[in-house]
């Protein structure tokens, strides 16, 4: 022994031993059993800390293989299984303290690029060693290695994260397990001072500079998905907390309080001075101003650090009596911006508009902790403090305001805050705010305009509240008539300003909105003798009209108790308009001119104005006449007014009296060369001209049609040239290409007063420009406008999707005939002479389509056309004459076998227009446009194929979706008036024979979904024909003949399998026949199924035809399946065709009365029939374990296994119930089985078991049951089998919910106790594997929960039910990604539920572990609610609010049975209050929430932390 042990100890350290063969022998001696060495693994550990020390002392000299073998050997000793085992036995071993210093050299070197050799295994070397307690001692004995170790570690991760490399997990790993560390170390520490040097000297720099690069990294798919989604949350928590306790903690209060406070007695200062000489802020402020990173990144690193500071700060500090303290700490932080150099007038021109943006989101968040901490007390600041931090406030606003960044969504947040602050800091700079943040202001881009609009806003609510509008608008009537350039100001009140007025007006005295009504007319008096000639001058009347519009337009209107001073001063008001503002307006519009000369820009803003005051004067003047009666019209003193009806639809007169009818018609003139606000208001005068005609007792007809008329012809120049911009609703806005989309909306929003008065020639042209604009709008739905503004797209989509177009009969007979134009233009030119000629008749010009409606409305045309089409009553119309004469046509194309091919841009056109065709309401049609849509879909699908070369993705896509608006025409009310021009016979052979010669070139294509979806489509339109035939019981029986034997002619006997008629046969052909076969049993057989037993001798025809139909598909199916032996899968079609047969067979032998015989159990059915079943369940039985990935033949197969399986005696030799649960089973354990695919499955298969319990005998049920519990066995889960239980859990749901009885029912609850305990197993196995906890942890909860609620009054053990809480106290609630948190959740509450529902005695006896589980619910919501609420996404917030909701909804069941749960009320408290202090959130905030009297979408992100509070304490107070 003692020559061994020399042996080996002197070769390890002989000068003369070859470093390698040292390794090996190392290596061998550290795993070999034969070497005997006291102390063996200490000795071997400090040989290589020693060597590895004494290499980088520079006393050994060493090649670089050599010492990277050395690093990777200490490595593996850290980690190696073995020295975990000595440790956990209890055995001493450690390290030096100077391998920790080399590690630490190690990285200090790699941090300054000088070498990056061995960094894996130094890192690698540093984490074993954190990890493991006992040598850990080596950092945590000594914390300025551990200091030094962090900081190396954050400049390392600093560097990764700043470089365009893949970002690996090795690296964060340690850092966040040095985080944890040190922490540690950092709460024992019992010196403040010292803890906040280390911090200050060593971490705050790089901690920083970790936050912030973590912060604003663009994460890459590239990067390690753990360091993304987890660790960088982690890890920027970590340094939150280690800055929090290093820089803020109780003790050093005093000193922050000594160097902020500026005036303290002198003795005071005096004694705080000896006591302690630490300078807080200052050395703060020194970290944060030294250059610790790029000069690039420096100022936004420094700007997020300043807010990170200060909020922790306040944290850690902020109390009433502190405020004072937490101010001053604010200027210090803030003199750490560049911003603040501003102040002196230094560095503007330095800061980039990237640059201003920064430091602005941080002066954001500094202002927004200091509001939402109540930091400045005004009262207080102003008795007790000489309003020092009123005066900060106002050089901030100051600063801000002289430089204006308009463009910055963050500066106009900065000014809402100082505005909430206290209204007064901004009080003496209103002018310049209003100037620069609203008036002057240059916003363009969407996310600058909502704090704009949120900042002017806050400014009409604090002055609406200090009763000081007036005020307000003095200062904005001052800006909008200052010099300037007015060409590039945009409009002063846009409609979302508008809509935040009106809100303000409703609370206002109606004197102030008098007083700002009349200065706004006193400044437009002022202007308009300046006028004439003056851009300036007529930008700024164009200003100031529009805001006198939205004062009248958005006012609390006058009524019956107004009180008289306010009415007869609103009189009065509106009569100094018309004779001081308008008529002078109108005077000037008479401006002689030449046509051909170009109008300025003076004259069309001058228009704009006088018309847009023209039309509010009117408006106003007859809403003010209708709503009081104390209310006096100007011009209704006025005699030889021309009357309403008399004058033009324009005519001034009207409403205006003093103005002549020729000097209107100039303006009139005029207003109409503009695109612009005046000509959209002469058809607003039109409109309102309309309303007040209706109103009279006698409507003047031509009148209206005149008015309406000149409204959509007003518009129809501009519309055609096809250009238009987005419009935000606001009527002064509207310029060349805003003008078409404001005159579309207005003409669409005002359809149902148009209509009856404009011309089927102008409804037509509705109907095509609506077109028009849905196809393009389709073809760019890529590009979406994200803006809330109103286009001309949009407005067309509205009114397609909404209910108000099938009203307007008109206009939708007018749409479906431009739509079927549409389809004429898009076939090849070469088609329409021949497939285009129907469609061009049934869309022709010539023909009233409109004949049904014209008897119910007041068109303009309507007699013209009734007196052109006079013609007898008994003789058909023009245009029923016609459906018939294209009816023939297009079947008389389709038995010619002549079709149109389309090419691919055809078939995409065609989609386009189908899909807006699906847009209308089809069941809604009339009749004649009934059988038009009928006769268009018809001709697509029978006359015409797509091209060769075109995409067969396409051509099913387009056969589908013809197919899918067939069935849903076939479902309106007029879907029987197409049998007036077709026989249902012929209709049906023209599709049947169209798809059959069409799926030649689909002979490929059988595999594809879109195959599949097509099938589906053609079925179910078919299976609607043949059931319109049914109903309507018209020449049913001859129909049915016909096209049974159109049928059987489409295919030969299957005698002649072999001859040549099959050579060219196709399986799509196949197919389409076994589909036809199929419904047409179906139908047939589901018929006869209804008819009561009376009606018998009526249903022997049907029945006499059904047999040759089963005959017929049988033999289709047979010859398929013979068809089919060389492919491997069953064709989808062919499985519900077989179980309609059998579904047919079982009706028939029912309807004969057949009664079972042992001797021949399927005596009822024909041999060969049952033969062919018992092939066809074998064959799927065969491919269902394998077709997990093919949900439509899964879907169809387990269908066809329930019908299957009703009937015991179909069962193949020796086969039962047993083995289709073996099959299903050997299917739940595929590998492309999923959750998803189980989910999408589980109707069928829950069908399939209740029909296999439903007629299994007691022992083939014993036999399931053991073949459930075999797959509950945890070896299963040992040998990695999770699919084998997941099936066994699948099972006992699909068993749960089948209805059990007898011997049944007994032996499933005799094993519920063992199938509960097995639950609680799996649960404890699979929690360990985060993997297994959406595929195996959440089927458990639903299946514990389904058998404890199905278990009420069964399970009468209390023992077996308080198993579930070990399932429940096992299950994870952190960690979880969103959507597994969410379904975890649920699962535990439904649980918990289920045994607070169904067994309230054992929940009773157990209340310990009831309330342990609802408590980690509780726990869990509440910091899932704090850590995700305010920083995640919105579908993240919405999980947590619904699992709120369910404790909610256990807080309300609990309530409902409060005396029971009495004894427990005090625990319950108590854990909640204890989770109330973590979550650390002032009960001033939540009191505040409570008194909310709605809650938005922002208000809920924004404090969702309180959303839970509310919700948790409000229902513990009604409980308790």
């Amino acid at each position: 022994m003692a020559a061994v042990y020399s042996g080996v100890h002197l070769k390890l350290k002989s000068a003369r031993t070859p470093w390698e063969d040292k390794l090996k022998l190392a290596r061998f001696a550290w795993i070999s059993h034969q070497c005997f060495l006291p102390n063996k693994e200490q000795v071997l550990l400090d040989w290589v800390s020693h060597t590895l020390v004494s290499y980088y002392n520079k006393k050994l000299e060493l090649e670089d293989e050599v010492v990277e073998k050395l690093w990777a050997y200490l490595d593996n000793i850290i980690h190696s299984r073995r020295l975990q085992n000595l440790l956990r036995s209890g055995k001493a071993i450690t390290l030096s303290f100077s391998i920790a210093q080399v590690i630490n050299e190690r990285l200090s070197e790699a941090c300054s690029q000088k070498n990056q050799q061995n960094i894996g295994s130094v890192l690698s070397c540093s984490s074993g060693i954190l990890s493991t307690p006992s040598l850990s001692i080596i950092y945590t004995a000594k914390s300025e290695l551990l200091v030094d170790l962090l900081s190396k570690l954050s400049e390392l991760a600093c560097q990764q994260l700043a470089s365009e490399d893949a970002v690996g997990s090795q690296l964060f790993n340690i850092l966040h397990l040095t985080f944890v560390q040190y922490l540690l170390i950092q709460r024992q520490q019992t010196n403040p001072n010292r803890v906040f040097g280390q911090v200050t000297s060593h971490l705050l720099q790089p901690c920083l500079l970790l936050r912030h690069l973590l912060t604003t990294r663009s994460w890459t798919q590239t990067d390690d998905n753990h360091v993304r989604q987890y660790l960088s949350r982690e890890i920027r928590n970590q340094v939150e907390t280690l800055l929090q306790a290093g820089l803020f903690q109780p003790e050093l209060f005093s000193s922050y309080k000594e160097e902020l406070l500026p005036e303290r007695e002198p003795q005071e200062k005096k004694k705080g001075a000896l006591k302690n000489l630490l300078l807080p802020v200052n050395t703060i402020q020194t970290k944060l101003g030294s250059g610790f990173c790029e000069p690039a990144i420096h100022g936004p690193v420094v700007a997020s650090a300043v807010s990170l500071l200060y909020k922790l700060f306040l944290d850690s500090y902020c109390k009433a009596e502190n405020h004072l303290v937490c101010f001053h700490m604010l200027t210090r932080l803030f003199d750490c911006l560049r911003l603040s150099g501003l102040q002196e007038g230094a560095g503007e021109d330095m800061l980039s508009p990237a640059d201003w943006s920064t430091e602005l989101l941080a002066l954001e968040q500094l202002l927004n902790l200091v509001l939402n901490n109540d930091i400045y007390n005004i009262a207080s600041d102003r008795i007790r403090h000489k309003e020092v931090q009123f005066g900060f406030y106002c050089k901030l606003a100051q600063l801000l305001l002289s430089h204006s960044q308009a463009s910055i969504p963050a500066w106009f947040r900065c000014l809402k805050v100082l505005m909430s602050l206290n209204h007064l800091i901004i009080e003496p700079d209103l002018v310049d705010l209003v100037s620069s943040a609203w008036v002057d202001a240059k916003v363009s881009e969407l996310r600058a305009k909502k704090p704009q609009e949120a900042l002017i806003n806050t400014m009409f609510q604090t002055y609406s509240k200090l009763r000081q509008f007036p005020r307000l608008f003095e200062e904005v009537l001052t800006v909008i008539c200052w010099p300037a350039v007015d060409e590039l100001r945009l409009p002063v009140l846009s409609a979302g300003l508008t809509a935040k007025l009106r809100e303000c007006l409703l609370e206002l005295p109606p004197n102030q909105i008098l007083d700002i009504v009349c200065l706004l007319m006193e400044k437009c008096q002022l202007l308009i003798p300046a006028v004439e000639g003056s851009t300036d001058m007529a930008l700024k009347l164009m200003s100031l009209s529009s805001v006198l519009h939205a004062f009248l337009f958005n006012m609390r209107s006058l009524d019956d108790v107004t009180p008289s001073p306010v009415v007869l001063r609103m009189q009065n008001l509106l009569a100094k308009m018309q004779q001081g503002i308008i008529c002078p307006l109108i005077e000037l519009l008479q401006v002689p001119r030449r046509e051909e000369e170009k109008p300025d820009l003076w004259l069309r803003k001058a228009s704009d104005s006088a018309l847009l005051l023209v039309y509010t004067w009117v408006e106003i003047d007859t809403l003010f006449g209708i709503s009081c009666c104390k209310y006096v019209s100007p011009s209704a003193e006025t005699s030889g007014a021309a009357t309403v009806s008399a004058a033009k639809p324009w005519d001034i007169s009207t409403f205006i009296p003093g103005v002549e009818e020729q000097c209107w018609e100039r303006v009139t003139e005029l207003a109409s060369s503009f695109t612009s606000t005046s000509k959209y208001c002469l058809e607003l005068l039109a409109l309102q001209k309309m309303k007040m005609i209706l109103m009279q007792t006698q409507a003047d007809v031509q009148a209206l049609q005149q008015a309406a008329a000149f409204i959509i012809e007003s518009g129809r120049a501009s519309m055609s040239r096809g250009e238009s911009e987005p419009w935000d609703g606001d009527i002064s806005a509207i310029n060349d290409l805003a003008y078409p989309t404001a005159h579309w909306h207005l003409v669409i929003s005002n359809l149902t007063i148009l209509l009856p008065y404009i011309s089927l020639k102008n409804v037509q042209y509705i109907a095509d420009v609506l077109l028009e604009t849905l196809v393009s709008t389709r073809t760019q739905e890529a590009a979406a406008d994200q803006e809330p503004s109103i286009s001309i797209g949009k407005i067309c989509l509205s009114l397609v999707h909404s209910s108000f177009l099938p009203e307007m009969k008109v206009l939708h007979c007018a749409f479906l005939t431009s739509l079927i134009h549409q389809f004429a233009r898009v076939l090849p030119s070469a088609a329409q002479d021949s497939v285009g000629l129907p469609l061009l008749q049934l869309s022709a010009d010539h023909i009233s389509w409109h004949e049904e409606i014209l008897a119910s409305c007041k068109m303009t045309d309507a007699l013209e056309t009734l007196s052109e089409n006079n013609q007898p009553k008994d003789e058909p119309s023009l245009s029923w004459k016609t459906l018939e004469e294209v009816a023939q046509c297009v079947l008389l194309l389709s038995k010619n076998s002549s079709p149109v091919i389309l090419k691919e841009s055809h078939v995409e056109s065609c989609l386009t227009l189908l899909e807006i065709t699906s847009l209308l309401k089809l069941d809604s049609l009339l009749p004649s446009d009934c059988i038009r849509c009928f006769l268009l879909l018809l001709s697509l699908i029978a006359n015409t194929r797509t091209s060769v070369s075109c995409s067969k993705l396409l051509s099913l896509k387009f056969l589908s979706t013809c197919f899918h608006l067939l069935r849903c025409l076939q479902a309106g009310r007029n879907a029987n008036s197409v049998f007036k021009v077709f026989h249902a016979s012929d209709i049906l052979e023209a599709i049947i024979t169209s798809q059959l010669k069409a799926s030649k070139s689909f002979a490929d294509a059988l595999t594809l979904h879109v195959w599949v979806e097509y099938l589906q489509e053609a079925q179910a339109s078919l299976e609607h024909f043949l059931q319109m035939i049914v109903e309507r019981r018209q020449s049913m029986r001859l129909n049915f003949e016909k096209f049974v034997s159109f049928l059987a002619s489409c295919k030969p006997d299957v005698g002649a399998v072999k001859s040549k008629c099959w050579k060219n046969w196709n399986p799509a052909a196949e197919q389409l026949l076994l589909l036809s076969f199929t419904t047409l049993c179906h139908v047939l057989t589901l018929y006869l199924q209804q008819q009561p037993e009376k009606k018998l001798q009526s249903t022997d025809m049907l029945s006499a035809l059904l047999e040759p139909v089963v005959q017929q598909m049988g033999r289709a199916i047979e010859h398929g399946l013979q068809s089919n032996t060389q492919n491997h899968h069953l064709p989808v079609a062919f499985i519900p065709s077989v179980m309609t047969l059998l579904k047919a067979d079982l009706s028939h032998a029912a309807k004969k009365g057949w009664q079972k015989n042992p001797e021949e159990p399927c005596a009822f059915l024909e041999q060969s029939r049952v033969k062919l079943y018992r092939k066809f369940y074998s064959q799927i039985l065969r491919e269902l374990p394998s077709a997990g990935g093919h949900l439509q033949f899964l879907q169809s197969a387990l269908r066809f296994l329930a019908v299957f399986c009703s009937v015991p005696e179909l069962y193949p030799g020796k086969e039962n119930a047993v083995t289709v649960v073996f099959a299903i089973r050997k299917l739940l354990t595929g590998p492309a089985i999923t959750i998803q695919v189980i989910q999408n499955i589980e109707v069928e298969l829950t069908e399939v078991v209740v029909q296999l319990l439903g007629n299994c005998s007691a022992e083939e049920f014993y036999a399931i049951m053991r073949l459930v519990l075999q797959g509950l066995e945890m070896r299963n889960t040992w040998q990695q089998k999770a699919k084998e239980v997941l099936s066994a859990i699948t099972l006992i749901k699909l068993l749960l919910s089948c209805p059990l009885t007898g011997d049944k029912e007994k032996a499933f609850w005799f094993a519920s106790p063992q199938i509960i305990t097995a639950l609680a197993l799996q649960t404890k196995e699979a929690c360990q594997d985060q993997s297994l906890t959406s595929t195996i942890v959440v089927p458990i909860l639903e299946t514990a929960a389904a058998l404890l609620r199905q278990g009420e009054g069964v399970l009468l053990n209390p023992h077996h039910v308080a198993l579930a809480f070990s399932i429940l106290l096992t299950v994870p609630l952190d960690h979880l990604k969103m959507d597994d948190y969410g379904s975890v959740f649920l699962g535990v509450h439904e649980v918990l539920f289920s045994i607070v529902q169904c067994h309230p005695k054992v929940m009773l006896k157990a209340a310990p572990s009831f309330l342990n589980s609802f408590h980690r619910l509780v726990a869990s919501v509440m910091v899932e609610g704090r850590q995700r609420g305010d920083r995640g996404n919105t579908d993240e917030f919405e999980v947590i609010l619904k699992c709120a909701h369910l404790v909610e909804r256990m807080y309300s069941h609990i309530a409902a049975k409060t005396e029971e749960f009495t004894l427990f009320s005090a625990f319950i408290v108590a854990q909640y209050v204890t989770e109330l202090q973590k979550v650390m959130c002032s009960v001033l905030k939540v009191l505040w929430y409570w008194h909310m009297p709605y809650v938005d979408a922002v208000l809920i992100q924004t404090y969702s932390e309180q959303e839970f509070l509310r919700i948790f304490l409000t229902l513990l107070l009604k409980t308790f």
